[in-house]
């Protein structure tokens, strides 16, 4: 938590008034039970009306002027919490952007999403009422004690030993609560991923009429999250009626020991009614800062998360070597494997090839044969575990991130668009390209009738993740954001599924005919859209199986001819 305050940057000068301000009303605060007991003991036992009038203007300016450093500490207090927690969002949101794929996996989305949220705003609350009430409770209490001495030493040894008390149960159950409240928020987490995987596939499970298998999932995490916030909740709970007891044992003893001291003549009933209200104050104070650990525990549980996750990876590619061109091979594959971060089984096993440049190379396989791994090895969205992999005969490593990112542009299985125009979803890819790249870029990936159908053409705009388009539709706009960008290897992540095959052709097509020496990789389940590549590269769990033209495999790769057969039957093969 103490690592975040760095995020503090552009608000320590509220954050520094906001407890100033409360430190002075405090102290106003502490003069009145003064104030009250020269009341009593002047104006009233006296008579003397003038005093009293006089007496009660200064309490009363005294609390004018103490409102008035509230609403100063509030409005600095609230100003410096919401600008801390506004910094803390854009620093986890902006390290999210540079995490890679497996620190992603190991995270998962909706422990990030319940950080940048729900802890964020745990540690906002926390901040908040820290800067109005840490400062301002230690100067009541103490300060109550120390006016209790100025009235009477006798009295005051009460408060001596009622505030160390005091001490020990507030810290002690904030200690004994901090790894309770991340328990909690770790059962947050866990409720939050499974309604967010409900949501984004109830269309699944009303297919299936799993509704009630997932009712019992989801009321099984919400009653261990029920559970965990009872046990915290029953912990914090023992701040109230614990403090409350001390101190109201303490005003007895105050109480008893001021009589004796009234009777003897040592103190005056002004005086034991000004203490009274200094173990008043002390009781209010305290209650609030009660309610204050317990806010803080939560804000410390909470800002442990947030600095776990801004300490965990993120730290991007960095050239380390010169990356000038050095041989004719666009891409070459040593001897890799990949195994998953928590798997025990590698993924990929041994691949060993080279692609030329301007080839087009075709991967197909079984589900689950580690396609899709394959490719990401090249961007660098995975690291290979053994082996290693070139491009233009340079280790990938030595590339920067942005670099390689430029050399290399991927069209996912799944295409994501954001809301906002077309051109501006398009632009991702290049964002200085010109409205006549976009167009070639849109043509390539046969994607004009989209655009040119849409009212405002490339200003249409398109509702987040692209709702208010086909899957075909996004599929193509997705590969012209690509394309628009011009690199010089091109992956196609099983992008044409919702294709019709005469469009998938059309593509294929265009793709080869495109201007310039690009190196393509489609990975695709339809034998039919790999078929005319230079290489096809069969795998099955992990392993390359075959490797070579459509007409090789069809004789040499018994896995590619059933794959090929089981959608092309042999009868129409050979008729």
């Amino acid at each position: 938590m103490i690592k975040l305050l760095r995020l503090m940057k552009g608000y320590r000068f509220p954050a520094i008034s906001a407890p100033f301000f409360k430190i002075l009303e405090a102290l106003f605060e502490l003069m009145i039970p003064l104030v009250v007991k020269s009341i009593i003991d002047v104006g009233i036992a006296n008579a003397d009306k003038p005093y009293i009038v006089k007496m009660v203007g200064l309490m009363v300016l005294l609390g004018l002027i103490g409102f008035s450093c509230t609403l100063c500490a509030q409005y600095f207090a609230a100003r410096a919490a919401v600008g801390f927690s506004a910094n803390i969002r854009s620093a986890l949101f902006g390290h999210a952007q540079t995490l890679s794929f497996t620190e992603i996996d190991r995270l998962g989305t909706s422990t990030m999403i319940t950080r940048m949220t729900n802890d964020v705003t745990q540690v906002q609350s926390g901040v908040n009422l820290t800067l109005r009430l840490f400062s301002r409770s230690p100067v009541i209490v103490f300060g109550s004690m120390i006016m209790a001495f100025t009235i009477d030493v006798k009295a005051a040894l009460v408060f001596a030993v009622a505030i160390p008390l005091l001490c020990v149960v507030v810290f002690g159950i904030m200690l004994g609560s901090i790894p309770l409240y991340k328990k909690v928020q770790g059962a947050l987490d866990k409720v939050l991923g499974i309604t967010r995987e409900n949501l984004a596939g109830t269309r699944v499970i009303r297919a299936f009429a799993n509704e009630e298998t997932e009712i019992a999932s989801f009321e099984a995490s919400t009653s261990a999250l029920n559970v965990a916030q009872k046990v915290a909740g029953k912990i914090s709970a023992l701040m109230n009626p614990i403090t409350y007891l001390i101190v109201n044992i303490a005003i007895i003893a105050l109480i008893q020991v001021g009589a004796m001291q009234v009777e003897t003549g040592i103190l005056t009933q002004g005086a034991v009614i000004a203490l009274y209200n200094y173990m008043s104050q002390i009781l209010v104070e305290l209650v609030k800062l009660a309610n204050l650990i317990i806010t803080m525990t939560k804000a410390a549980a909470s800002g442990g998360r947030i600095q776990q996750m801004l300490e965990n990876g993120g730290k991007g590619h960095e050239s380390s070597t010169d990356t000038a061109k050095k041989d004719h091979h666009a891409v070459t594959f040593k001897n890799v494997s990949f195994t998953y971060a928590g798997a025990s089984d590698e993924s990929l096993s041994d691949l060993d090839f080279t692609v030329d440049k301007g080839e087009t190379i075709g991967i197909i396989g079984g589900t689950g044969s580690g396609k899709t791994s394959l490719v990401h090895l090249i961007p660098r969205f995975y690291d290979a575990t053994k082996g290693e992999i070139r491009l233009d005969g340079v280790d990938i490593r030595a590339y920067s991130e942005d670099d390689l990112r430029k050399k290399v542009g991927v069209v996912m299985q799944k295409a994501v668009l954001f809301k906002g125009t077309i051109r501006e979803n398009l632009l991702w890819g290049k964002p200085d390209a010109t409205d006549e790249e976009l167009w070639r870029a849109i043509d390539i990936a046969q994607a004009r009738d989209i655009v040119e159908g849409k009212e405002g053409g490339l200003d249409h705009v398109i509702e987040q993740g692209g709702k208010n388009l086909s899957g075909g539709q996004r599929q193509r706009l997705g590969m012209a954001r690509t394309l628009v960008a011009d690199p010089d290897i091109i992956i196609f992540d099983d992008s044409t599924s919702a294709l019709d095959y005469a469009t998938d052709a059309k593509l294929r097509t265009a793709v080869r005919e495109m201007e310039g020496d690009h190196t393509v990789f489609i990975v695709s389940q339809r034998a039919a859209s790999i078929t005319h590549a230079d290489k096809i590269i069969v795998l099955d769990d992990g392993k390359i199986v075959g490797i070579g033209s459509h007409t090789r495999l069809l004789d040499t790769c018994e896995i590619y001819s059933e794959i090929y057969y089981s959608q092309f039957p042999k009868e129409e093969v050979e008729a």
